[in-house]
């Protein structure tokens, strides 16, 4: 019966899960707190003083088969040295039980810069267009014969658009995400395409002169077709030695609604590395609400390089600014 019933939830939290996030391409985790905003928000491409390849892993439910997983890889930098102009682009394959999607994002994005002062004052802007494919893999499915074993497939396509505002250690983004969502779905007929995620971000960096130095953050979305809000309230810490550079950070991760299922609550520990040009970050979220689906947590770890890092213009926060040389 115990493990009936644990079906049972898994099956329920899986198909809400296809409904609220199937078409909405990328997964919005913590990747932004490990030096990876550009995931999240166009208008980061090319915004700092260095390009930058990074690579994630996540995990989530470990233990349990066909659990939800996704991998990432992206680069961002500007087209030239002196530009104004950046670019960007996400390879990325995320499946979720029998349902999976793989898909491609590139991103132009255009820096304004309003001063050429000490302290850093950009303003930016950045568009995605992503190609998607889904695929539902139906040929382990027995017991039903209206259920051919086949593998079915679709494909859609979609656009976000971002703007950002940067003054010294003050960081801020607002995105809209599912601009252009085409109708794609014959795998499920009744998902919706109203599926447009509005996101806020706002940060700042503190510690230009202190033994730590601190960076507090949030972000806030709302998504149109549901009216889900959800907000992360974030704390990240930084500490250097001679070219190596150690920080961790804290999020808390809840929603603001009725629905028990959309009202989680989340907690993630991040802890970090940055040595020369290279980045490495482990992520361990974990639910914690009465009921879960699991006590072995969600899983994630992010790597990257900064390559061909330009002397910083002038003071601002990490994202901008890598910490040390690259290739």
């Amino acid at each position: 019966m115990k493990l009936l019933s644990f079906r049972i939830l898994f099956l329920v939290a899986f198909i809400f899960s296809l409904k609220g996030n199937a078409q909405e391409t990328l997964p919005i985790y913590q990747d932004y707190l490990s030096d990876n905003v550009y995931l999240v928000h166009p208008s980061a491409a090319g915004i700092g003083n260095s390009s930058k390849l990074r690579l994630t892993a996540r995990q989530q439910w470990a233990g349990i088969p066909n659990a939800p997983s996704l991998q990432t890889l992206s680069f961002h930098t500007k087209f030239g040295e002196y530009s104004n102009a950046g670019y960007g682009l996400v390879l990325f394959n995320d499946k979720n039980g029998f349902h999976s999607q793989k898909g491609v994002q590139a991103t132009y994005a255009y820096h304004l810069p309003m001063s050429n002062g000490k302290l850093f004052n950009q303003l930016s802007f950045g568009l995605s267009f992503t190609f998607v494919q889904n695929q539902s893999d139906q040929t382990t499915f027995t017991g039903d014969a209206a259920v051919a074993a086949i593998v079915e497939s679709t494909s859609y396509y979609n656009a976000d658009f971002g703007v950002a505002y940067h003054y010294g250690g003050f960081s801020s983004y607002f995105t809209v995400k599912n601009l252009l969502l085409t109708a794609k779905n014959n795998l499920n007929v009744q998902e919706p395409l109203d599926l447009r995620n509005y996101i806020f971000s706002a940060g700042y960096y503190f510690g230009e002169d202190l033994f730590v130095q601190f960076e507090p953050s949030v972000m806030l979305q709302f998504r149109e077709g549901t009216g889900q809000r959800i907000a992360d309230f974030n704390i990240k810490a930084y500490k250097n030695f001679s070219k190596t550079q150690f920080w961790a950070a804290l999020s808390y991760r809840r929603g603001f609604d009725a629905n028990a299922i959309e009202n989680a609550q989340f907690l993630s520990p991040i802890v970090g590395i940055n040595y020369q040009n290279f980045l490495f970050s482990y992520t361990y979220t974990n639910q914690m609400n009465e009921t879960v689906l699991t006590n072995t947590g969600f899983h994630q770890i992010s790597v990257g390089i900064n390559l061909w890092t330009r002397e910083p213009r002038a003071a601002a926060c990490p994202n901008i600014n890598a910490a040390f040389g690259g290739f």
